[in-house]
């Protein structure tokens, strides 16, 4: 027997589902609407099935909230765009109305007998990859093509998205996964030793130098070599790591002979090469000979329903440090982390849920022990800005999407402002129109 919550705000659609689904001996509990259905703990649920068309929001917000319990969208409007929408936001499956009673059943016996039905992606926990959004999933399919090369791979992304996991989990798809792979941040390294710390040295080569010292690229012969901000390598160094590309070999320093080594390189980088190159910065040689394989790590503002999935991962693992398992959030805190920009990404969520995770006094973990109030406050206009008496926990779901959209519209895009949402252009216009929330005066608004 499974715990099931039913949305739909159709009452003969709604009883039908009841009835269907306590005669196959689940446990079913109604709602009509978000608001309705927000009231429960989502997560104490199996599975959630909704419909796509709902009083005050969309089913796809529930994607966001319930996660990681599966849900399955039901609409009336049968088509491409809706169901690509629901599964680009991570719902599990899609089902048009009407439907047949018997198919509808085995959808669900379905989702409740997948094992991984509240687990991550096959093959992401190992490398410590969270994610099930579109752009995540692109992302591990080109890993994965990839990794079974042997080919230099630049990696791009902001600080904090995860570029040295991307590294690790390319290594791990590789023949070379049983040899080292050494991680090296070049921005780390003072400019007088990363000559020494990389191709190594022979004793005497300069002072201080008492001993032969192997470099790190020699350390990683027959594994991989991950250099982190690429971009922070000063020219000299540079030119003796095109040497490795072009030729295999090193010298150390004060050395004459070179030395044959055998490395798969993989790089990363914030910074835009191209433009170094332009500005003299950055060798153009060097660059077409790291640029074999581009792979682009998502902002965390990018991956919609990742971020829910992550909280709850990270929240999960406070918990356990902390001796404290029953560690949950509050659907005030999944409006609030959804809706925030998130300009550190994956590091600053995982920093945000420890601070809660130390902060709660219970087990719930509300807004302010996220420590996210502030930046949403300040980036509000005084239209959009809540009264003081109003704090975020008490906010629902429509005042905050309205406080949002007024406060961002007028510098953000539709698109924008629907991927902040995690929720599709459609939804964010139909929500609009419902709530009387005229367009904003952006340049070019697509």
């Amino acid at each position: 027997m499974a715990k099931i919550l039913i949305v739909e705000d159709e009452a003969i659609i709604r009883k039908s589902l009841l009835l269907l689904l306590q005669s196959a001996g689940h446990e079913v509990t109604e709602s009509w609407s978000v608001a309705t259905a927000t009231s429960h703990d989502l997560q104490q649920f199996d599975l959630v099935i909704s419909d796509l068309r709902l009083p005050g929001g969309s089913g796809h917000a529930l994607i966001n909230l319930a996660a990681p319990t599966p849900v399955l969208i039901l609409t009336s409007h049968a088509s491409i765009n809706a169901a690509v929408d629901a599964m680009r936001l991570g719902a599990r499956d899609f089902m048009p109305k009407p439907f047949d009673h018997s198919e509808l059943l085995e959808k669900i016996n379905g989702l409740l007998n997948d094992p991984g039905r509240r687990q991550l992606p096959a093959g992401s926990e190992q490398h410590g990859i969270i994610g099930e959004s579109q752009p995540m999933l692109e992302l591990f399919n080109k890993i994965k093509r990839v990794g079974k090369t042997d080919v230099t791979v630049l990696v791009h992304g902001e600080s904090g998205t995860g570029k040295e996991l991307i590294a690790k989990a390319i290594h791990m798809q590789s023949a070379r996964a049983q040899n080292n792979q050494v991680s090296v941040n070049c921005a780390a390294i003072p400019e007088s030793l990363v000559e020494s710390e990389l191709f190594g040295h022979q004793k005497g080569a300069f002072t201080g130098a008492h001993a032969d010292r192997i470099g790190l690229i020699e350390t990683a012969n027959n594994g991989t070599l991950f250099l982190d901000e690429i971009g922070e390598l000063p020219l000299e160094a540079q030119a003796r790591l095109l040497r490795v590309l072009q030729e295999g070999e090193i010298r150390r320093v004060g050395e004459v002979t070179p030395r044959k080594v055998d490395v798969r390189l993989i790089c990363a980088t914030h910074r835009n090469l191209k433009k170094m190159v332009e500005a003299g910065q950055f060798r153009e040689d060097l660059f077409y000979r790291l640029n074999v394989v581009e792979l682009t790590v998502p902002a965390l503002r990018e991956r919609g329903s990742d971020i829910g999935l992550l909280a709850e991962v990270f929240l999960k693992r406070v918990g356990e440090r902390f001796e404290r398992p029953n560690l949950r959030l509050s659907d005030a805190s999944r409006v609030a982390l959804q809706s925030h920009s998130w300009p550190g990404n994956v590091r600053e969520l995982e920093n945000a849920l420890e601070r809660a995770g130390i902060l709660a006094e219970t087990d719930i973990v509300e807004p302010e022990h996220l420590g996210l109030q502030a930046q949403s406050e300040s980036s509000m206009t005084p239209e959009a800005t809540p009264s003081a008496n109003t704090t975020q926990s008490e906010m629902s779901l429509e005042d905050y999407f309205q406080h949002f959209v007024l406060a961002h519209q007028d510098h953000m895009s539709e698109t924008e402002l629907a991927k902040r949402l995690g929720i599709s252009r459609k939804s964010l216009w139909e929500r609009r129109q419902r709530l009387g929330i005229p367009r904003g005066n952006k340049k070019g608004n697509d």
